[in-house]
């Protein structure tokens, strides 16, 4: 399958000590015999390995991820319909979204140790790795995994890691937009409509902080900050929630 990836192949046993047992420990965690260890090390290695001599501008997750990207919504799409054989659209779509979201991957990619196999630059360490660097390896393994041993050892490995790793109806009853909930619970109590105010923005231009303020009529229920007003916004109505159940 996909032939002209064969010929960046090197068996296990031609790679230094580290790196055959990082191949060894994925192994455990996908549950499959890796005869390609090549494109799996390029699937843990961060973009900013690229500045070094042996690797090319290709040579990080970015490909892959876009190729698991697409081929994890279909794995998801296909399991949610064979669970809820009942559900109509809408709910298979929103549910979808929860499960393939960054959050949901990136908390996926932590309970599997995933995260400790990547490799990184000289600038750029563990404990700078975000929740999109995260989930974006999840989605990369997956495409190797398809790559190399197809459509249907994908599913196992995502349906697998759904069964041990997630519990959906609790994934369904997640609130992901604190804002929509505030501002249906006030409409359905008759309340005043949710007003958000910037109470602070500090940092220089690149690395903003915004603190945001929510009012339900002259109630101030919650604040909160974040990285973005958006952000921001969300936290306030989070705490605001809280306050009013």
């Amino acid at each position: 399958m996909i032939q002209w990836f064969r010929s960046i192949v090197k068996k296990k046993s031609d790679l230094d000590p580290e790196l055959q047992v990082r191949i060894e420990n994925l192994e455990r965690i996908i549950g499959l015999t890796i005869d390609d260890p090549s494109l799996y090390l390029k699937a843990l290695r961060h973009r900013s390995t690229i500045s070094k001599d042996e690797y090319e501008s290709y040579d990080s997750y970015e490909r892959l991820e876009f190729l698991g990207d697409a081929v994890l919504d279909l794995i998801a799409a296909e399991i949610l319909f064979q669970v809820y054989p009942k559900a109509n659209e809408g709910f298979l779509t929103k549910i979808r979204a929860k499960l393939v979201r960054g959050e949901t991957l990136s908390k996926l990619t932590a309970r599997l140790g995933i995260d400790n196999l990547m490799e990184f630059g000289e600038r750029t360490s563990k404990n700078k790795v975000t929740k999109n660097i995260m989930a974006d390896v999840f989605e990369s393994i997956i495409a190797a995994i398809y790559i190399t041993n197809g459509y249907e050892k994908a599913y196992e490995f995502v349906e697998r890691v759904i069964e041990n790793h997630l519990d959906l109806d609790e994934l369904i009853n997640t609130v992901d937009n604190y804002k929509r909930a505030l501002l249906e619970y006030t409409q359905a109590k008759k309340l005043a409509m949710p007003d958000y105010q910037l109470i602070t923005e500090t940092g220089p231009g690149h690395d903003r902080t915004f603190e945001v303020a929510v009012k339900i009529g002259e109630d101030t229920l919650g604040t909160g900050t974040g990285k973005s007003k958006k952000k921001a916004e969300q936290a306030a109505a989070k705490e605001a929630l809280d306050a009013l159940q």
